[in-house]
Formats: structure tokens, sequence, C-alpha cells
């Protein structure tokens, strides 16, 4: 098998996840000097954070049409050039609505980025290191976070206009992505799925000479069946991924993920920390998701996607637990709660940071995965919105230990979906778990 193409295609492909993660970051370092800069109310201003948001879920809702029209890498083309036109722009822009369009189209690259790119790289990957492939792109996410952390704590004090530096550098990595995809073949399955079969089984001989004909022999077959039934994605025979992935989605965001990522600063301050020692625990909450999540892509194929999340869900419990408790009797003991939400960060990116974009892009069968995979995207990027959008009023009328508190209740019904429901799909081909989850 040769893994390195594999490897190279899903790193080229990944690098969409980098710039998912440092532009879904890099808003927490400008977020106060823009609402000084405009004179935002706490509307406008909470507008301006989720509109990214708002441009992710279109994103991830629609992600899947040109992925299935057009092809996995043409639409790979155009989320790398969003990214660079939103990085460019919103650092460059002296308007508030041109600000906002600008975040917005970001937005769009992240929403079809979180489809397209985990979509592809399922789709190229022998099944025994899926797991750590797919794994990649979340990996590359919050190595993008940490550098979005680390990037707004260098820049930050340089000048006036730091926060434009902090948004424009996004530039940079959004042009290597751009060049680097003429570098990655086609999906194979997409290809044979388009009737392109000799295409096709030229990618599946990169990927592994000796397989290459069986396995077009394999995904043809499946795709002839998967055509007697529904083509719509609520179809009574779909129904099991359906639900899986939506419920899975949530659960990843009421876990509070968002609000910590974006308003992390924020959270620190409210604790007594000053605007420094907020920005730099801001980066070391990267550090520990970059560190976790690089500990969990060496378990994921290993230990499987239901015991990571197993273990995940009482991590979150505990910690969420906690800092409710600190913010309920005012104990903050000067690091408790960074600390807290350092181990917080850990559970959740040995778990459900990692398993996400996994277990929702080897759910679907080949002639929906893309439609199911931006089901799953969007499921999860609209309740990230509501909670970036909501999170500041909630934690300033309810209060930081009712916000946290509610958190942790989610888990704790996480835990029970994990545990009655979530079926395990390590080592397994993905025309295989079609067998298994899909009814024909």
């Amino acid at each position: 098998m040769k893994n390195s193409n594999v490897f190279f295609w899903s790193l080229v492909v990944a690098l969409g996840g980098f710039l998912f993660g440092f532009d879904t970051a890099v808003i927490s370092g400008a977020e106060k000097a823009i609402q000084q800069l405009w004179g935002l109310s706490s509307m406008e201003h909470g507008f301006t954070i989720a509109i990214a948001l708002i441009g992710t879920v279109v994103g991830a809702i629609f992600g899947g049409i040109p992925s299935d029209k057009l092809g996995r890498r043409q639409t790979l083309f155009f989320i790398a050039a969003l990214y660079l036109i939103s990085a460019l722009g919103a650092a460059l822009t002296s308007n508030w609505t041109l600000f906002v369009v600008f975040r917005f189209l970001g937005g769009l690259g992240v929403g079809a980025s979180s489809v397209t790119a985990p979509l592809y790289i399922a789709e190229v990957s022998p099944s025994a290191v899926r797991g750590r492939m797919v794994g990649m792109f979340q990996f590359n996410i919050v190595f993008g976070i940490l550098a979005a952390y680390l990037s707004n704590y260098l820049l930050a004090g340089t000048g006036e206009h730091d926060w434009r530096w902090m948004l424009g550098i996004q530039a940079v990595p959004a042009v290597a992505f751009f060049l680097l995809l003429f570098r990655i073949p086609e999906s194979p399955r997409w290809l044979l799925g388009q009737g392109r079969v000799e295409e096709g089984r030229h990618v599946l001989r990169l990927i592994n000479s000796e397989t290459a004909d069986a396995d077009v022999t394999s995904i043809l077959t499946t795709n002839a069946a998967d055509e007697a039934e529904s083509d719509s994605l609520f179809a009574r025979a779909y129904r099991g991924p359906v639900l899986l992935a939506i419920t899975f989605a949530v659960f990843n965001q009421v876990s509070g993920i968002n609000a910590i990522i974006y308003y992390a600063p924020r959270i620190f301050e409210m604790t007594g920390l000053g605007k420094g020692s907020a920005l730099l625990s801001s980066a070391g909450l990267g550090l520990v998701n970059f560190a976790f999540t690089l500990l969990a892509m060496n378990f994921i194929d290993r230990f499987g996607r239901r015991k990571l999340m197993l273990i995940g869900s009482v991590g979150l419990i505990a910690t969420l637990g906690l800092v409710s408790w600190a913010f309920y009797t005012q104990q903050f003991g000067g690091m408790l709660v960074p600390v807290l939400l350092f181990v917080y960060i850990a559970f959740f990116a040995f778990s459900q940071g990692a398993v996400i974009w996994v277990f929702i892009s080897e759910i679907f069968p080949n002639t929906v995965r893309a439609k199911g995979q931006a089901l799953g995207s969007s499921t999860h990027w609209v309740m990230a919105a509501i909670i970036a959008f909501t999170f500041p009023y909630f934690a300033e009328k309810l209060g930081g230990g009712n916000t946290f508190a509610f958190f942790c209740a989610m888990m704790v019904l996480q835990l029970g979906f994990v545990w009655r429901f979530m079926p395990e799909t390590k080592g397994t081909s993905l025309e295989q778990l079609e067998k298994t989850l899909v009814v024909h």
C-alpha cells in the first residue's frame, strides 16, 4: 500500500482544517477592538462575531451540492479562494458592513470545508488508517486554533491596527492551500459514481495496487444497490445514519466548546485575570487542544471511536461541573478556572473533537455521503452559531455558574447516548459499514 500518497493527499486537504481553525479562533483577539472601533452595541457585537458562523451554516448546508456536482477537488479550490478573499477583505476594510460581508465569506469557506475535506479524506483512505487520516483534518483545525491564539498574542500591542494583522495573516496559508490542491487527484469514489471507472481505478491503484480491482467491484456493486433506494437523504433506509449524525453534532456544540474558543479571553477576565494573562491563557487552551488531538489520532484506530467518546464524556461532565461550582462560589483561586478549562479541552480534544468528523464521514452510503456530511456539518454549525450568539447574553444574565451547569447537564445526556446508541466504525470499509447501518 502506498501510504505516502494517501498521507500526502490527506495532509493537503487537511490544510482546509487549519484555515477552518484559524478563522474560527482569530476573532477572539480582535473582537474587543472591533467593538470599540465601530461603537457596536452588545447585539451588533454579537452579530459581528456570529456572522462567520452564520456563513458557516450556509456553507455547510450547501457544501454537499458542489461536492456532488463538481467533485470534491474542484470544491476545495473554491473553498481556498473564499478563505483568501475573506482574510484580505476583513483586514483591509474600514467599513463595518463590508467587514461583516468578508467574515461571512470566510464562514462559507469553513462550512464547506467541514463537508468536503473529511468526505474526501474518508473516500481515499484505507479502512485500517481511515480514523487517523480523517483525524488529521481535526488535528489541523486545532493547529489552526493554536496558531491563531499565538498569532494574536504576538501581534497584540504592535500598533493601533494590530487586529488587522491578526485577521490578514491568514492569507498566507490560504494561498499555500490553493497551490497544493493542484497536487491531489479527485476522489475515486466520486469518479466511480460519475461513471468514470478507469479514472477511479487509476486513483485506487495509487492507494493500493493489489486491491484496486476488488475495490472498484465493491464500490460499483454498492452504488448499484444504493440506486435502488430513494436518493432522498431522509428516506427510511437512511434513518439510522441521519439520527446519529444530527444527535452527534448537537452534543458536540452543547458541550460549550465554541463559546470557550470564541470568548476564552473574556471568560478568563471574568475570573479576574488581566488582559495579557487572559490572551496567554487562551494560547494555552490552543496548545492543550493541539496536544490531545495528536494523542487521540494515535488511539482512534486502536481503541475505536466509541471508547474515546465514553472516556471524554465522563471527563467533560467532571470539568464542566467544577467550573460551574467555581462560578457559583466565586472560588477562582487565581488560575483555577483556566486550569479546569485546560483539562476540559484535553477531554474534548481526545473525544468529540477527534471523533466527530471521522464518524460522520463514515456512516453514510457512497451515493448520499456528501448530503449526509452536509447534514451533520450544518447541524453542528447551526448549534455553534446559536451558542456563540447567545453566550455573552446568558453569561451576563444567568452568570457563569448556571451557564456551565447547562453544558454539564448536556454532557450527562451525551454519555447516555454514546453508551446506548453509538456503533463502533473502526477498521471497517465504508461499503461494509453501509450494510450494517442502512436498511435495504
